[in-house]
């Protein structure tokens, strides 16, 4: 019996474990210490290394020589490596270059990713009326992470109303 409630456990905590955001066989390679700010400040300083970044895609574009190019506005990673945070908690936006076509319908605009890529340098790209700077990364790996779904209030308390007994929901409370 205890060997039995031992196995449970051991699934249950591997499934609580989260997604593999990092392939095993690039777990040694990934450069933790290197943020975004600092690639986007010297992009050509981290050329080769490799990091994770996330965030939200803004377009997906495939191009003409057997490939993606993916721009993304960056938000900051928890723990496990999933974007989160507001928009404006964003520190700029980098492209993401996958070598394969990757069909724009699977990861389209406000899908949240993480990548695991290697920096490969810049690009200078117009947004709206400006020049702005893209570090650009190859992608190793990515991840396309679930929509949020919005968490609705519930009354904490039951009401005994005139009817049958306690009601839950969001549309019985104490009368005003």
């Amino acid at each position: 019996m205890r060997s039995l409630a031992a196995v449970v456990v051991s699934v249950l905590l591997v499934g609580c474990a989260g997604v593999p955001v990092v392939p095993p066989d690039l777990k040694d390679k990934v450069e933790r210490n290197v943020s975004f700010l600092q690639v986007k400040a010297s992009p050509l300083s981290y050329k080769g290394r490799l990091i994770v970044a996330g965030g939200m895609v803004l377009t997906a574009k495939p191009l003409k020589q057997d490939g993606t190019r993916v721009e993304i506005l960056e938000l900051p990673l928890d723990g496990d490596y999933e974007p989160t945070g507001r928009l404006t908690d964003s520190h700029g936006r980098f492209l993401a270059f996958h070598r394969e076509f990757l069909d724009p319908a699977t990861i389209p605009m406000g899908t949240r990713v993480t990548v695991v890529g290697e920096v490969t340098g810049s690009v200078t790209l117009a947004v709206d009326d400006i020049e702005y700077v893209y570090p650009t990364l190859d992608i190793k790996s990515v991840t396309v992470w679930p929509p949020k779904v919005p968490v609705w209030w519930a009354r904490p308390y039951p009401y005994f109303g005139a009817y049958w007994g306690p009601y839950w929901g969001p549309y019985w409370g104490p009368s005003q």
